[in-house]
């Protein structure tokens, strides 16, 4: 097997038209499901059965710097479904480097993000949730 690279620059990420830009430093992006694909129920008599459940629903949580043109775009997104209803937009995370991709094609901001103001640069996390959340988790390419 040869060496992969990981590089966070290829790492794309859309809300609507908007591509995201300005990541903050560590971890920038997390794609989870709300619910388990599977649970077990196990009965008075000891046997287990598999139960799925059909929400596919879930959230994409960014992380940019505060000077991020990102911030305008979400902030206006999240004002104008607040006001009118029609924030809901596709949003997807495609890992450039390898095979991984995340799209849900009904998404919207679930509130604004939180202000923290410092010494040094800050960041803000938005919370985006999803309809159907596609989600494939793959590895990296040579």
């Amino acid at each position: 097997m040869g060496i992969t690279t990981h590089d966070p620059g290829h790492i794309v990420i859309t809300v609507g038209p908007f591509i995201v830009s300005d990541y903050a430093d560590g971890t920038f992006v997390k794609v989870s499901r709300f619910e388990d694909t599977f649970k077990v129920v196990v009965g008075a008599d000891g046997e287990p059965t598999r139960v799925r459940s059909r929400n596919k629903a879930g959230a994409i949580e960014i992380t940019v710097k505060r000077g991020s043109p990102t911030n305008d775009y979400l902030s206006a997104l999240a004002i104008t479904d607040e006001e009118t209803g029609v924030g809901i937009v596709p949003t997807m995370v495609k890992d450039l480097n390898g095979t991984s991709l995340h799209v849900a094609p009904q998404s919207w901001v679930k509130k604004p993000a939180d202000a923290e103001y410092g010494k040094d640069l800050t960041s803000c996390t938005w919370s985006i949730e999803t309809g159907k959340l596609t989600t494939f988790v793959g590895g990296l390419v040579l």
